[in-house]
């Protein structure tokens, strides 16, 4: 029994601890990132704004509006409302407020990257030449220079470009402050981070830029419930850097109550399983038969745990091994010491990501959430196994102001 727990730790140890520390080289890196100051380019490019949308009646307008207001040549640019499959007033309100509506019904096919692809090809097809597509969600608020900081990437030979995907602060709801330090390290600090190292930041899903000439080569061709996760691995086994571009941010916004949030964090974790499963193993062989460390760099963030599950289990273990010294089970010190290690490490890593982000002080004071949401978690993903899994695209509630 002794030997099982030796090597049960030794291998649970050498996992997380891979993971935990490169998350803090991650961190350190992000630290040497620089913005762009110059923003001057000698040509503007043509854009599609595209915002797909599933019965978003009640956020949709806001989303349109802060889009009305980004700074770039009006001739340039067409805003382009999906509505897809949608049963309520998306359609009549985005039209009502300037935006192009496409209209799609197709309830054998029902999901954003469905809705993506279907947008795109005519797109691609239309007499517009638009030289990228942008992508945001239709909960989110952009800031005015997104086109020009995407047109200057566009300019240096960026074909995919991810732009900072934050969450709106909302200091009385723990749980979506406690998220907004998830997205804060997982879109912000961790891409920073890779940039530095010239590896791919992946797609994030919103704030998305995807140049034509891309899209006409490699269409997308993801339809799980991560598609965006999807389809930035299917572009980085083509060869394709997705680049992250610091200097302008979307804010999504997230549930303040927590039961609400409860269907959008069930679909983000469980739709990622499918992903892992498919692309684990390709990504793997990309790094054995190139050697290029981009691969290696996307199947460690693959596999990663969201950060309050990476912390949840470092804790847990730390317990348990507390637990085993007390009742006199093995010489299991060095392995509670290792644990405890972690942990540090893992702070670490949160505190000089959010350093090197310039993070406002409210997130720091969202660390005390953290165990509160752990143990929400927990029931969580106790309530959704017991749950039929729902494959497809679901609005979440918001509380929009």
């Amino acid at each position: 029994m002794i030997t099982a727990i030796y090597i049960f730790e030794i291998i649970f140890l050498i996992a997380l601890g891979i993971i935990t520390l490169y998350l803090l080289y991650l961190s350190l890196n992000a630290l040497k990132s620089k913005k762009l100051q110059n923003l001057d380019v000698s040509r503007f490019r043509k854009f599609a704004f595209i915002i797909p949308a599933h019965n978003e009646e009640f956020s949709i307008a806001r989303t349109i509006t802060s889009a009305l207001k980004v700074d770039y040549p009006k001739e340039l640019w067409d805003l382009i409302v999906i509505a897809d499959n949608c049963t309520d007033k998306t359609a009549e309100i985005s039209s009502n407020l300037g935006a192009n509506v496409l209209i799609r019904n197709n309830p054998n096919e029902r999901g954003k990257g469905y809705a993506l692809r279907w947008c795109t090809d005519i797109i691609l097809k239309s007499q517009k030449e638009y030289d990228a597509v942008v992508i945001v969600d239709a909960d989110s608020v952009v800031q005015p220079n997104i086109l020009k900081v995407l047109n200057r990437y566009l300019e240096t030979g960026s074909k995919a470009i991810q732009v900072a995907d934050l969450v709106e602060p909302q200091y009385d709801s723990w749980s979506s402050e406690v998220t907004r330090i998830g997205f804060t390290l997982y879109n912000y600090v961790r891409p920073l981070g890779r940039k530095n190292l010239k590896f791919s930041a992946g797609l994030k899903g919103n704030g998305m830029c995807l140049s034509t000439s891309l899209l006409k080569s490699i269409p997308w061709s993801a339809w799980s419930l991560n598609e965006d996760l999807e389809h930035g691995i299917i572009l980085l086994l083509n060869g394709i850097i997705v680049d992250f571009a610091p200097e302008t941010t979307v804010l999504a916004t997230m549930p303040k109550d927590p039961k609400k949030a409860e269907s959008q964090r069930s679909r983000w974790e469980r739709g990622r399983y499918p992903v892992i499963k498919n692309y684990t193993k390709k990504l793997f062989n990309a790094f054995i038969k190139t050697g290029s460390f981009v691969y290696l760099d996307a199947l460690i963030e693959l596999i990663t745990p969201p950060t309050v599950n990476l912390f949840g289990i470092i804790t847990f273990m730390i317990f348990i091994n507390v637990l085993l010294i007390i009742i006199g089970i093995g010489d299991l010190e060095i392995f509670f010491y290792i644990w405890l290690f972690l942990f540090f490490t893992g702070v670490c890593h949160i505190l000089i990501g959010l350093k090197a982000v310039r993070a406002d002080k409210m997130l720091y004071k969202a660390f005390m959430y953290i165990p509160k949401y752990i143990i929400w978690k927990i029931f969580l993903y106790i309530n959704f196994s017991f749950k039929k899994f729902q494959n497809e695209w679901i609005r979440t509630s918001r509380e929009i102001n």
